[in-house]
């Protein structure tokens, strides 16, 4: 039994498609309030993490320390969790993210974490114009702003305009201008890689791939994207790129296993890692164009663990 927690529903079709032509039982569990009894043990089964970090946008405010607990209470039990406890920490902490990029060697912009509007505007002092502030606890782009100075951000604070997401962390960073105006992301699964994909910034930070994101503005509420699927297309880059090779060596060692990647490239060719999606969501249009299904092979992924741990 593949066993499914998550929180928001418009995510769930592709997933659900995919278990269903793999012929694979599942269950979702919708992660939002209940109980965990500590004395009872969990059903058994396979366990696949799709918490997302933005769920608080979503009115599920307690969704994301709720799945932390019970990650703790699967794992203690020896339950396989696919992107369990590691994994998710690092999905809800863009700080923790940086700090794993740079176990690895993977190059990443400066970033500062700060909590309070004094420690912003300090951070903001030791980091070059223009840069951006974004939610530690991120997810779909948000909270993102680009500033051109220390003075525009106390402005911004002044106006009540900076959002310091749902636990009051800020994150500020060093901005890296892509030189063709789009950034990659690169999709992983079980260790090996599916395809990458270019997301246009012309319009904005707010570069959710999901098919549910592709709304026209008058849902906001699905998901803050401006309807356009022209903002995503194939990347050229393939499975035998260094930095694909360093992607997976880190996904390895942190608990990851199936990941989306982001990374930008400057007007010099230096390319700069920015952020780790493990709750990954995937484009039709691209997929079709790359001939890959990324729910399917998440799919797959699940029989080929269900049959191990059946054998």
């Amino acid at each position: 039994m593949i066993v499914v927690l998550y929180e928001n529903e418009d995510w769930l079709p592709p997933l659900t498609a995919g278990l269903d032509a793999e012929r694979l039982p599942y269950e979702l569990w919708h992660v939002h309030r209940g109980m965990l009894d500590l004395a009872g043990e969990p059903p058994p089964g396979i366990y696949l993490n799709r918490m997302s970090p933005s769920s608080h946008t979503r009115g599920h405010d307690e969704s994301v320390d709720l799945t932390q607990e019970i990650l703790a209470w699967l794992e203690h039990h020896g339950r396989r969790v696919v992107n369990g406890s590691r994994a998710f920490a690092l999905e809800v902490s863009k700080a923790k993210q940086a700090l794993a990029l740079q176990r690895h060697d993977i190059q990443t912009p400066r970033t500062f974490l700060a909590v309070g509007r004094e420690a912003a505007l300090e951070a903001a002092a030791k980091l070059p114009a223009p840069f951006i502030t974004k939610h530690n606890q991120g997810g779909k782009g948000l909270g993102i702003v680009l500033l051109e100075s220390v003075d525009q951000l106390a402005a911004q604070f002044e106006a009540g305009a900076i959002d310091v997401g749902p636990k009051g962390q800020l994150i500020l960073q060093q901005y890296i201008k892509p030189a063709a105006g789009f950034i990659t992301r690169v999709e992983l699964v079980d260790g090996r890689f599916l395809y990458a994909m270019r997301s246009d910034t012309s319009e904005g930070f707010q570069l959710c791939p999901a098919d549910a994101c592709q709304v026209p503005a008058v849902a906001p509420e699905v998901c803050p994207a401006d309807g356009s699927r022209d903002k995503f297309s194939l990347s050229p880059m393939q499975a035998d790129d260094p930095l694909v090779a360093q992607y997976l060596k880190l996904c390895a060692a942190e608990g990851i296993e199936l990941a989306g990647i982001e990374f930008v490239e400057d007007e010099r060719g230096e390319r700069y890692t920015y952020d780790i999606n493990a709750t990954t969501n995937y484009n039709s249009a691209v997929g079709q164009e790359a001939g890959i299904d990324g729910m399917r092979e998440v799919a797959r992924y699940l029989r080929r663990l269900t049959e191990a741990q059946a054998s």
